[in-house]
């Protein structure tokens, strides 16, 4: 038995099971059930909360979430060898896992839980699909979103880009979109050697709350403006930005951000005062032509 629950240990469950992490699907297995149960405690109590999990694997976070409370677990896994694994958790803890058999990417996750329910998004990702998800549910629309937080893991990499602060080497877009919707913050580093197959980097649990009323700003705004700025990250502003299609010089007075600043340099709200002003522009620029027109 194991140190949470009466089900066999995990090492023995990839055994019996004939579980072989597949590198094609991102995987890597985390077996010691005490750290995923500290990663399951960095979401907060679980009591009465519907969690969404994606890529549980053997099932050992998903074991972590149920032992400690959480009243469903929604369990979306791409990898049809694991489901017999998961189906002995779902035995376990009778009506509380509910298993998704798919790919999470195509998936629309707002119809796996209940509306209006607490509901916290809790896995450790498959690599190649990571980020993916996290931008994904970080454009949730309306806002605030359909969960309460996410508690990720990525590589440490990946993590310092979610967090990053301007004037860090890590800022950049997916930095900006986070930082404007969310608050978050690194919870702990998991080294190669807790998971099979260890992989070749450390990795990184993430905490992310959502803000209840981000600066207002369209989200296509912002991501436009920001892929304009950082795709020419060493250049200045007054040049990145003339891919816009507006006057550059007057975007950034308006903006109250120097010319020769560069994108990182840049903190969240100037980057939303950059993306409403742009907007503002183009919508101008369109109803200047229309009104011309008629």
């Amino acid at each position: 038995m194991s140190g949470i629950d009466d089900l066999p240990p995990l090492r023995e469950v990839i055994r019996d099971h004939g579980l072989s992490a597949l590198k094609s699907l991102g995987q890597n297995f985390l077996l010691d059930l005490n750290l995923t149960s500290r990663i399951a405690r960095t979401a907060g109590r679980l009591d009465g909360v519907t969690v969404l999990e994606v890529g549980p694997g053997p099932g050992g976070l998903t074991r972590a979430i149920l032992a400690l409370g959480a009243e469903k677990v929604v369990a979306i896994e791409r990898d049809p060898r694991c489901v017999a694994a998961l189906t002995e958790v779902a035995e376990r803890y009778p009506d509380r896992l509910q298993i998704i058999e798919g790919d999470a990417l195509e998936i629309d996750h707002t119809t796996l839980v209940p509306s209006g329910g607490r509901v916290c998004v809790i896995a450790n990702l498959p690599y190649n699909v990571g980020t993916p998800l996290l931008i994904g549910w970080l454009s949730a629309d309306p806002w605030p979103p359909w969960y309460e937080s996410l508690t990720l893991m990525f590589q440490r990499e990946v993590a310092e880009r979610i967090v990053a602060a301007p004037g860090t080497d890590h800022y950049g877009r997916l930095a900006v979109l986070a930082g404007w919707r969310c608050q978050s913050h690194i919870a702990f580093d998991v080294p190669p050697s807790a998971f099979v197959p260890p992989p070749k980097v450390t990795s990184s649990v993430v905490h992310l709350v959502p803000r209840p009323a981000p600066l207002p700003c369209s989200r296509e705004a912002l991501e436009r403006v920001t892929e304009a700025a950082f795709g020419q990250r060493r250049k200045m502003l007054r040049q990145s930005l003339k891919s816009l299609g507006v006057d550059t010089m007057a975007l950034l007075e308006e903006a109250g951000i120097a010319p020769t600043e560069r994108a990182e340099q840049v903190p969240v709200e100037g980057f939303v005062a950059l993306a409403n002003g742009w907007l503002a522009r183009r919508k101008a620029a369109v109803q200047s032509v229309s009104t011309a027109s008629s």
